[in-house]
């Protein structure tokens, strides 16, 4: 579990990939002070599993549904990621409840600025958008941020300068496709809504068909 607080700009070294897998290497003496074989670390916002480390870079394997259900089969060597270290249970807790388990990609359409605030459109599925309120909690590219405006096939999140400046987010130019991870709680919320408008009504008919 992760709180959407970035701790660290990482540098990817190395990237080993076929059609469906990667194994990546990430240089960061931020999540290495306390690493150990098997951490989960949050690269853009993506749960990986620590295989191998040193005393200055890690390595995590991407599996296939992780490669085709995110942005990081997009990335270079020499790119910047936001990174995240599993959230510690005495630790604080700044952000919202994030899983690392990304639900889908969109695409920023423009950012704008406005006094000390950036505000950044992005396109969404429309089942992306059905979890997302305004006011709520987002997870963009490892980011927790606030939705500003929700739309059917888009939202908007504001940033602050701090947010900008520490995050991959202020690199990321108009067109480029960013991890999105929705609420947690809201997608719980209406799939339990879901499950019960599914459900069969009971009555008296509906008791006596099935042998009460």
């Amino acid at each position: 579990m992760f709180t959407g607080i970035v701790e660290d700009i990482g540098t990817v070294k190395t990237l080993q990939s076929d059609k469906q897998s990667m194994e990546i290497t990430v240089v960061s003496k931020k999540m290495i002070e306390d690493v150990k074989l098997g951490d989960s670390i949050a690269v853009n916002g993506v749960c990986l599993t620590v295989t191998r480390f040193n005393e200055l870079e890690l390595t995590m394997d991407v599996m296939p549904e992780t490669v085709r259900a995110t942005n990081l089969q997009q990335l270079a060597v020499g790119d910047p990621v936001n990174l995240e270290r599993a959230m510690s249970a005495n630790g604080r807790f700044g952000g919202h409840f994030v899983s690392g388990h990304v639900d889908g990609v969109g695409k920023i359409l423009r950012k704008r600025p406005l006094a000390n605030a950036v505000y950044i459109d992005i396109e969404l599925s429309k089942e992306l958008t059905s979890y997302c309120i305004p006011k709520g909690s987002i997870t963009i590219d490892g980011t927790s941020l606030t939705l500003f405006h929700v739309e059917e096939n888009g939202v908007t999140v504001s940033l602050i300068p701090h947010t900008y400046k520490e995050t991959i987010l202020g690199m990321k130019k108009i067109g480029a496709l960013v991890n999105v991870e929705t609420d947690l709680v809201g997608k719980y919320i209406l799939h339990q809504l879901k499950s019960r408008q599914e459900s069969p009504t009971i009555t008296r008919d509906f008791l006596a068909q099935n042998g009460f």
